[in-house]
């Protein structure tokens, strides 16, 4: 998606030789106009699917998810929480997912409520590096006995694996912009 790489390069920065820093835009402060073009975006990759839910993590996923949804008839968005809430008193799947940027590992937890038998589902993602939140997302579908359709992400860094990893796996992953690689300060997308 030829907008997401200029809004990365104009507005984006990277740090290091691994990290892109995108919080003016996208998961510290949200452009919402441009975070409408990006569910449009992430619509036209997977419009020959039917999801019946949108699977995110909170917080800088939901957003987008939520875009996402509109143009799939406004269908519902879960999102997994990174600590179980003592509301969760009817029961929650849950699975680890190790943090590229943070370091840690967290655990995801969705509500069975929310997530169901049979159901189709959409992960939608900001960021993937080593592919562990998709991977944990994809684990809390399989204990809900529903099928993951498609797993889409904003900004890839194909120089991590992740989506590899999870192509290798059976997942279609659709990726609005891939990085190849930061080099000395600079984003070289493929």
């Amino acid at each position: 998606m030829d907008s997401l790489k200029k809004k990365i390069l104009s507005e984006g920065t990277a740090i290091g030789s691994e990290i892109v820093k995108v919080d003016n835009f996208l998961n510290h402060q949200i452009d919402v106009l441009f975070l409408e073009e990006l569910g449009k975006a992430f619509h036209e990759r997977f419009k020959d699917i039917s999801p019946d839910k949108i699977l995110t993590v909170e917080a800088s996923g939901i957003a987008m998810a939520c875009e996402t949804a509109k143009n799939f008839d406004g269908i519902p968005v879960v999102f997994a929480k990174k600590a179980a809430p003592n509301t969760l008193v009817e029961g929650y799947y849950c699975a680890p997912a190790k943090s590229f940027t943070k370091g840690i590992v967290s655990t995801l937890f969705a509500s069975k409520t929310f997530l169901n038998e049979g159901e189709k589902i959409l992960i939608i993602d900001d960021f993937m590096a080593s592919g562990e939140a998709a991977l944990a997302l994809g684990e809390l579908c399989r204990q809900a006995g529903a099928e993951v359709l498609g797993i889409g992400i904003a900004i890839e860094k194909a120089f991590q694996g992740g989506a590899e990893k999870l192509r290798e796996k059976g997942f279609r992953v659709e990726s609005l912009a891939v990085i190849k690689k930061i080099r000395n300060g600079t984003i070289e997308f493929e």
